[in-house]
Order: structure tokens, then sequence, then C-alpha cells
């Protein structure tokens, strides 16, 4: 089982730095989306928001693969994960496969680690 979620975390994090690295260099060639997908996409480019969601996932899957503060890399995976999901479920489906694997992966990394995150979840804060 731990075998598992090492490979699990590897491969999640080499997803991320691949795919946040090609937002930068754009090193894996595909068409530009159309309709919605496209206005959106470009509206990120042009904001230069990508490069807050491309830089995250190259830090993140870059935190991963060195197996340091893995906890942190997968709360900021989370909410990029999220939109990606967003984006694919509401403006383009047919993309959807990748990032449904991916967020497997990220469950299969994130639940042995869920005592990690057990503090996010108290009803009142209290101040140190």
């Amino acid at each position: 089982m731990k075998t598992a979620i090492v490979v699990a975390r590897i491969l999640l994090g080499l997803i991320f730095v691949v795919l946040g690295l090609n937002g930068f260099l754009l090193f894996i060639p595909a068409p530009p989306p159309t309709g919605l997908a496209g206005t959106f996409y470009g509206a990120m480019f042009a904001s230069h928001y990508s490069v807050l969601v491309f830089g995250v996932q190259v830090i993140a899957g870059a935190m991963l693969l060195l197996n340091r503060f893995v906890p942190l890399a997968l709360v900021l995976l989370a909410a990029v994960l999220a939109n990606i999901l967003a984006f694919h479920i509401t403006m383009m489906p047919s993309g959807l496969p990748l990032p449904l694997f991916v967020t497997l992966l990220w469950l299969a990394v994130a639940l042995p680690l869920r005592s990690h995150f057990a503090p996010l979840f108290a009803q009142k804060a209290q101040p140190n």
C-alpha cells in the first residue's frame, strides 16, 4: 500500500510539473480551445492569471516530487484541481478524463495524510 501511495504522489507531481511548465514553455502542442472555453483561456492569458496558476502547479508538483511539505502541496493543488474540474465540467467536457484521473491520484495521496488536514476543519479557531 505504501508503494502505491508513493507512486501516486510521484505521478501526481510529474503531471503538475510537466503541465505547469507546458503553460510557460508550450512544448506540448495543442489546438486552442474554441467557444466559451477559448474565451476563458484567452482571458486567463491576457490577464496573466495563468502565470499564477502554472506557477502554483510547478511549485506544488515539485514539492510532491521532492516529498517536502506534501500537505501544503496538496492544499495548493486542491484549489487548482477544483478550478480545472469546474472548467472541464462547465466548458470543455471532452477533456474531463485527465482531471478525473488526477483527482483520484490526489485522493490517493491525501487520504493517508488526512490527520494533517484535521485542524482545517475546526469549528471555532482559537488564536494562540
